[in-house]
Parts: structure tokens; sequence; C-alpha cells
């Protein structure tokens, strides 16, 4: 996967026709890291840009970066706690990581101006590389867009197969391995296929344009999202209070009725909805519960929140889908300001995302990370 912090000096190398050796994290154990997807790049001049553990083997991978671009060949590299040379380079994190390091120019990966044009215009495409084969296919790529594919394994069989699952991590903006038998069996393991997903960014929807509402922005637009705040009334929701975002003056359900007629919204969106007024609230979670959106919260206190359900109810909202909604939003940080209280509900978000407790870790056995399989 190429991140972004890296996409403008290999973009820059590669229409001037200079190998870079490019090393990404395909496979995470325990606590790694860095996730899967995460780029270093070695440069024609020798630069190292990127990282790919941290700072913990860096060193080791930047020397494959400089054998990739010499010899052409791409390597896949495991780096961890039962691996002694893990040590000597540094990894002391106690988790492991894979990691593919493979030399990339106008002739390795032609494709790669198409790539980099669709993720600046946020359009979805996803790149599958096969790293591991014991037929000999390492290091070839099928691009898969949404419409249409570049590329093939070599069997027709394969490449369908390929295609369906890599639309679907690129629909739900998965990154990570993919693995079949030699021609695309599902239930074989020994060709492994990393496929980086490069889909717009999720959306965050911000009902209520509260001081809260501002923090929140700051902080969703930090993590990642693609925010918008949106209210009814145009004294608040103003550019002005919410710098950087974008701000909508509609009524919330309106709003996100539209986005959802547009299909500007899907499986990533979370909806958070701040605005303790039942003529806003109501229309508005009554519709967002509707949809298999990843996250919807509301603001307010646990007799607002009563009062919030009993009219969900009544509006017919079935308590099927009541089960959904996070209220009173947020993880009991006993936040207070603005700001504690934006990070009380994006740490519900996150917590949702990836099965979290909100624990303290201290207080917690075994692994930090879970090894999720994203397959």
């Amino acid at each position: 996967m190429i991140v972004r912090d890296v996409l403008a000096d290999l973009s820059r190398w590669w229409r001037d026709g200079r190998p870079v050796g490019m090393a990404t994290v395909v496979g995470t154990w325990k606590s790694a890291p860095r996730p899967p997807g995460a780029t270093m790049l070695v440069g024609p001049d020798q630069t190292a840009v990127g990282s790919v553990s941290g700072g913990c083997v860096e060193a080791a991978v930047y020397e494959l970066g400089l054998t990739a671009i010499e010899t052409g060949e791409p390597h896949l590299q495991r780096y961890g706690v039962s691996d002694d040379d893990a040590f000597s380079v540094g990894l002391t994190c106690g988790g492991i990581i894979d990691i593919f390091v493979e030399r990339v120019d106008p002739e390795s990966f032609p494709q790669l101006g198409e790539v980099v044009a669709a993720i600046e215009a946020e359009s979805p495409v996803a790149v599958a590389t096969v790293i591991s084969d014991p037929l000999g296919r390492v290091g070839r790529r099928v691009l898969v867009w949404p419409d249409r594919v570049d590329g093939s394994l070599g069997s027709e069989h394969f490449d369908a197969a390929l295609t369906s699952d890599v639309r679907g991590m690129l629909a739900s903006g998965l990154t990570g391995p993919l693995r079949y038998g030699p021609d695309g069996e599902r239930l074989d393991d020994s060709v492994t296929v990393f496929v980086a997903s490069y889909a717009p960014p999720p959306r965050m929807l911000v009902f209520g344009a509260i001081d809260f509402a501002a923090a929140l922005a700051r902080q969703g637009a930090f993590l990642g999202y693609r925010v918008t705040v949106c209210d009814a009334r145009p004294v608040f929701a103003t550019n002005r209070r919410f710098p950087g975002v974008e701000v909508v003056v509609d009524w919330p359900h309106r709003y996100l009725a539209a986005e959802i007629e547009a299909g500007r919204v899907d499986g990533r969106t979370v909806v958070c909805v701040l605005t303790h007024d039942p003529k806003f609230d109501l229309p508005v979670l009554r519709l967002a519960l509707e949809r298999e959106f990843a996250y919807v919260g509301a603001m307010g206190s646990r007799r607002t929140h009563d009062d919030r359900v009993t009219g969900l109810l009544a509006a017919g909202v079935p308590e099927a889908q009541l089960k959904k909604l996070h209220s009173p939003i947020g993880l009991a940080l006993g936040a207070r300001t603005p700001e504690e209280t934006a990070v009380s509900i994006t740490a519900e978000i996150i917590a949702d995302r990836w099965g979290g407790g909100g624990q303290k870790l201290s207080t917690l056995d075994g692994s930090i990370h879970e090894n999720l399989d994203r397959r």
C-alpha cells in the first residue's frame, strides 16, 4: 500500500523513470509497531522515506530496499520474537511483522500513474499484489476498480475469485492479505495476495452546530474522517465556527436522506447527533438507525436518552434497531470540556470499530493488540 506520506516522493521518482525500493508491511501479529499497509521507500538517491516499524527494523529493511533496486527481485521478510535477527535490528516490542520489498519503476509498475491519480482524486481503487506463491507469480499485480480490472494472474478462475474478494474489501476500505490455492481455490492457502485498498476517507456526520461539535469535528478530522457539520440554524452553522470542515445548513434528516440517495455514505460512516432537540434528533436518528452505518450515537443525559427512546419507539423504530444506538454517547472517561468529550466520543467509535472494551490496558492480561483476520 502506498501511504499518503510517501506518495509525492514515489510519484515524482516514478515519473522521472528512477527505480525505487518499496517496503510494505503485509502482515502483523501481536504488538506489531505499524499496521498492514505502512510503507517505506528507498529512493534512487538512497534517501529513506516513510516507516514500516517505527524505527525498529528500518536499517535492515533499508538494505533490502537497496538490494531490490539492484536486482529487481521482490522479497518477503519476517521479523519477530522468534527470529534472532529481529533482536539484532531492534524489534523488541514482542511483535512479528512481514515486510514485502519490491522495486518500483515505470517498467515494473506501469499503472502507478493511474493509481496515484485515483488516490489524489479520492476515487476507489485497490492494488492486489502476489507476495507468496510456489508457482513463481510473486510481484504480479491486479488493479481493481468498482467497474473495471487491469492485470491478470494467468487464470480466469483465479482472476474472478480475486476480483470479487478485492471489490468486497474495497467497498469496506479494508487492507490486508487474502489466501488462495494455486488456481484461486478459497479453501487453500498456498498463495498469498496482499490487497491495498484506496477508498475515499470515511465520513463523520455531526448534527448540531454546538461547541461540542466543533471539538468533535477537529478530532474526527485528525482521525482521518471527512467531517460534515449540519444544522438547520444558519446563525450557528457557519464556516467561521467550524473551520476546515464542510458545513451544511439544512434539517438533519433531510440532509442525511439526500446523502443516502446520492450514495455518498456507506458502512464506514459514523453519525453523531448532538442537538439535544427532539424535533431534530428523532427524525435523523430514525433514518440513521435504518442503515448499516459503522456507528450512530446521540448526546444527552440519561433522562434525555429515555425520552429519546420513547419517542423513537412511538415513531415506529424497532427495538432491534435501537440496540445499535450509542446513547448517551461516548465512553465513561469523566470528560467535562468539549475537547475531552470529543475524545470520549471518538474513543467509543474506535472501540466499536475494533471490538475494544475501553478498559485500562494495565488491568488486562494477554496481548495488547488482537490479531485481526481481515480476510
